[in-house]
């Protein structure tokens, strides 16, 4: 899984957070020089002295097995594919938020924007894209934000290219993922947008506004997530729900014939 050291990968995870070792050790309950130790690797530490660090320094469950397999334990958090049997009850409640929202647009994404899971209402963003966009895994970023997905559709592209931008570089920021870093460059590439007036405080959420089968919807989403789960596959799993920002978007999406 990783032949780099236990204490070198909790350094760069430090680094990540813009801790000093003194602010970890505080933040930890541990010695400053039990933190320098570990990160020089004069100290290999416990299996639980590494998932305590890991905790306080917000480390996935995924890159948490890593740093233990680094510094030679078992991984400890599972992770299965979707399809598994013990996770059916876990997507069936996925399931259920999701057509709970109807009918407005919800989505279950995994940590790199791929789409696993849509209620009725996904055709929103699905209409009239390119073809070769929803061949899977469909990726929620891309088709956004590609000049033949729904950017074709959003009226205030400019404004959300801007919100999601600086998001997906702190996510790559954060996690050091080399897939959503390889993300964000493509999406650079489709251009970049001139500077924009800054969000007004009174402002919930950004809203989306996507034309729609002659009409302007406009939206707003919430993220969810299973922020107490002990296993990689079901931690990964983010629910975004979209709402009706105005009350014309809300009586149109309500019709029977919207989708």
């Amino acid at each position: 899984m990783t032949d780099r050291p236990v204490g070198e990968l909790l350094r760069e995870w430090r680094h990540r957070r813009k801790l000093s070792q003194l602010d970890l050790a505080i933040q930890a309950d541990v010695s400053p020089r039990h933190v320098s130790f570990v990160e020089t690797g004069r100290t290999i530490p416990s299996r639980p002295m590494v998932l305590h660090l890991a905790e306080h320094l917000g480390v996935p469950l995924r890159e948490r097995n890593r740093l233990l397999v680094a510094a030679g334990h078992a991984p400890v958090y599972r992770q299965r594919p979707l399809d598994d049997p013990d996770l059916a009850k876990a997507l069936e409640a996925v399931q259920r938020v999701l057509r709970g929202h109807e009918p407005f647009p919800a989505v279950a994404l995994d940590r790199r924007w791929n789409l696993l899971l849509a209620n009725s209402a996904i055709d929103v963003f699905m209409a009239d894209v390119d073809p070769e966009l929803l061949e899977p895994p469909v990726n929620m970023m891309r088709l956004g934000l590609h000049p033949k997905g729904l950017a074709s559709r959003v009226s205030n592209l400019a404004q959300v290219r801007a919100f999601l931008m600086p998001r997906l570089a702190r996510q790559v920021a954060q996690t050091g993922d080399p897939a959503l870093s390889e993300l964000h460059e493509e999406l650079v590439s489709y251009g970049t947008d001139g500077e924009l007036p800054a969000p007004d405080p009174a402002d919930v959420a950004l809203p989306i506004r996507i034309r729609h089968h002659g009409v302007e919807l406009s939206l707003f989403s919430t993220i969810t997530m299973f922020g107490t789960a002990f296993d990689i596959t079901l931690e990964e799993i983010v629910i975004e729900a979209f709402f009706p920002a105005d009350d014309r978007t809300a009586a149109f999406l309500r019709r029977p014939t919207a989708r």
